[in-house]
């Protein structure tokens, strides 16, 4: 037997506007000018050992160092962890919670790519709250329909964003609580900070929720996935122990923040670490090969990105670095200061993987997650990167290949492989062939908000489904014939 496994699909009073009295700023010093697999999918949950804490609770520990470099400036680590105390306060005093602890309560916000977004999941934290992000190009009734789900308390939204969703607030009878990106007249108090209860302190973050990420729903309405806070401490470690991130690496941030892309692999795991994220407020490919060239610190180590954003920066490339030897500048400056380059969220082109490689020198790290499980597997930092193969388990994460038959007394499983980081085994005369993905591990989202039915539905093998993802192993690696999901319901090529 397989144990309870999840299957997900793949084809993955009315409170009044706050304004001016509830009014976040960025404080003067914290500002300085810058001038796979194929069709099913199975997991299962298990413990995840060690103590689990949010990503702030690390956060003064790296004082001084920048933790955001963003079209406002440098934010330290001390900036934003100040910063999002005093956002949790006012977000307890809007919502009248004289404890400081929301206990669940969610909290959806609206922010640009920039330190803002960090504050905001942060003062969510802080204050007990379960955090839900929004995302900028989704239409009204998408955004409303987010909120209402999610059974929002409160919306947060930065000056630009401000008149955009407050009538969608107003119409659901949920407060605004405006951030206004500018200067003040001096940092925040240290005792104003301290004088607020917070949850904070909270001794039990591990079966918290955290944040709730919907799927694409291209099959139906988009699901809320909510993930605890050892789920996403789990993909975090996981991934900052199999790629080895330190405080040195610096990342360029391109991609929304509202799938696990972009919150986790590409923000939350430098920020754990203390690391420094460059975050731009739209994806441009000339300033982005700008980034990459720059002689100019810092220099930017670490670069996640889509397949067609590669595909784009090659167009720019071929159109505006035609020269030799402006060619070889390229490919020397990428190799000199480079040391990670990942692509993800759907599947890589072997012809994108080899004209990249003749470009950079770099041969992108393709990796398989989606939004129920974060990340699962990985193609290693160092040794061969399979074209083709999304790689073998993340730590933690245990996967089988198998397929199922239906019989009188349900259903029966043959295994044709199973294995974790540390080691993969296949049946014999199974190598090679194709089956249904399982995994199982600490990453594993909790469940479908507010959705009983579908959750039981997705934690069980009884579930049928038709066009199943079809995976299989050769040397050791799992090879994907089928859609790539990045996230529930999002159908992909290989």
């Amino acid at each position: 037997m397989l144990g309870s496994w999840i299957f997900c699909h793949v084809n993955l009073p009315m409170r009044c506007l706050v304004h001016g009295v509830h009014r976040w700023r960025w404080p003067a010093c914290g500002r300085r000018n810058v001038g796979h697999f194929r069709k099913g999918l199975h997991t299962t949950r298990t413990p995840c050992s060690g103590r689990v804490t949010p990503v702030f609770t690390r956060a003064l520990a790296f004082g001084d160092k920048i933790a955001i470099i963003d079209q406002n400036g440098e934010h330290t680590y001390r900036d934003l962890y100040t910063q999002s105390v005093h956002l949790s306060q006012q977000i307890c005093e809007v919502l009248r919670c004289s404890s400081g602890d929301l206990k669940g309560e969610r909290i959806s916000f609206l922010c640009p790519n920039d330190a803002s977004y960090v504050i905001s999941q942060w003062a969510s934290w802080m204050s007990g709250g379960i955090a839900v992000p929004l995302y900028k190009k989704h239409p009204v009734q998408e955004l409303e329909y987010f909120i209402q789900d999610s059974q929002s308390s409160l919306v947060i939204a930065t000056e630009e964003y401000v008149k955009h969703i407050t009538p969608s607030a107003e119409k659901l009878g949920i407060p605004v609580l405006p951030l206004v990106n500018s200067g003040s007249d001096g940092c925040i108090n240290d005792k104003t900070v301290e004088a607020f209860p917070l949850a904070i302190d909270c001794p039990a973050w591990k079966d918290r929720g955290a944040m709730i990420i919907y799927t694409s729903g291209t099959t139906g309405r988009p699901k809320g996935v909510l993930s605890t806070h050892q789920n996403v401490q789990a993909v975090v470690t996981g991934l900052v122990d199999k790629w080895e991130w330190t405080k040195e690496d610096v990342i360029l941030h391109v991609l929304p923040l509202h799938h696990v892309h972009g919150v986790i692999n590409k923000l939350l795991c430098p920020l754990w670490v203390g690391a420094t994220c460059i975050m731009l407020s739209e994806f441009s490919p000339q300033k982005v090969w700008e980034k990459f060239l720059s002689p100019g610190a810092p220099r930017i180590s670490v670069f996640m990105a889509v397949p067609t954003i590669y595909s784009r920066l090659m167009e720019h490339y071929d159109k505006h670095f035609s020269q030799p030897h402006v060619q070889d500048f390229v490919r020397a400056t990428c190799q000199d200061n480079f040391r990670l380059m990942v692509s993800g969220s759907a599947a890589l082109p072997v012809p994108v993987l080899e004209r990249w490689k003749n470009i950079t020198g770099h041969v992108l790290l393709e990796r398989y997650g989606m939004t129920e499980i974060g990340m699962a597997l990985s193609n290693p930092l160092h040794g061969v990167r399979v074209p083709g193969s999304v790689g073998t388990p993340l730590p933690g994460v245990e996967v089988r290949i198998a397929t199922e038959s239906l019989g009188r007394e349900g259903p029966s499983y043959t295994i044709h492989a199973q294995g974790d980081e540390r080691d993969t085994k296949v049946t014999p005369g199974l190598d090679g062939k194709e089956g249904e993905l399982f995994v199982k591990g600490p990453t594993v989202f909790r469940e479908y908000w507010n959705r009983p039915e579908e959750t039981k539905e997705a934690f069980t093998t009884r579930w049928l489904v038709q066009n199943r993802r079809h995976s299989s192993v050769q040397g050791g690696h799992v090879l994907d014939q089928g859609p790539h999901l990045c996230g529930h319901h999002q159908k992909r090529r290989l």
